[in-house]
């Protein structure tokens, strides 16, 4: 099996990432919470309510990213109100104006990964500021893909919300957890524990 490369850097923590097999699939099964490979808009607000995201954000999100996929993922299909996702069909969501680390087939793209920090984290090799980000999200800008511009916004500052540091950073270890959906098993065990505590 084909992975990224293991880092000793501490600010990129984590395994490495399968780039032979779909990690797309394995970054929304997160939100699959009943494991039937169909996410409909309560399970991702479920999924954002683990993470320990409060209602509103989680019911916004819900939403838009159910809105945004549900079409993409059942085409052919009668649309359902129920806003249905699809796992197996998520790669027909991958979109425009993003950073490329997803492929068109799912997969984990090492390449594109390392250059959301060679191109855009100048204040901290390994970490991305709040205004790096924006820049990121200029800089992959498709003319005239509106569509895909308000997706990567919309994902990114969502991302930047609930996953920078104290300092106000996205570091590389945490959005290379993201991308392969590690991340949101971890976070959700973290606020598991402080319900508890």
């Amino acid at each position: 099996m084909a992975t990224t490369n293991e880092s000793n850097n501490p600010d990129d923590v984590g395994n490495s990432i399968p780039t032979d097999e779909n990690v797309l699939q394995k970054h929304v099964s997160f939100f699959d919470r009943n494991k039937d490979g169909i996410i409909y808009p309560w399970e991702t607000f479920q999924g954002f309510r683990a993470l320990g995201c409060g209602i509103p954000l989680s019911t916004i999100a819900a939403l838009f990213i159910n809105a945004g996929l549900t079409l993409k993922t059942r085409p052919g299909r009668i649309p359902s109100l129920l806003l249905p996702i699809e796992v197996k069909n998520i790669t027909r969501g991958v979109h425009g104006s993003d950073s490329g680390v997803y492929d068109k087939e799912g997969r984990f793209v090492p390449t594109k990964f390392e250059e959301i920090f060679t191109k855009h984290s100048r204040t901290y090799p390994n970490a991305l500021t709040s205004d790096e980000l924006m820049e990121m999200l200029k800089a992959n800008r498709v003319p005239k893909d509106y569509r895909g511009w308000l997706a990567s916004y919309t994902e990114w500052k969502i991302f930047y919300v609930i996953c920078k540091d104290k300092d106000g950073l996205l570091r590389k270890g945490t959005i290379k957890a993201i991308y392969d959906g590690s991340l949101f098993e971890q976070m959700e065990k973290e606020h598991l524990e402080k319900k508890r505590n």
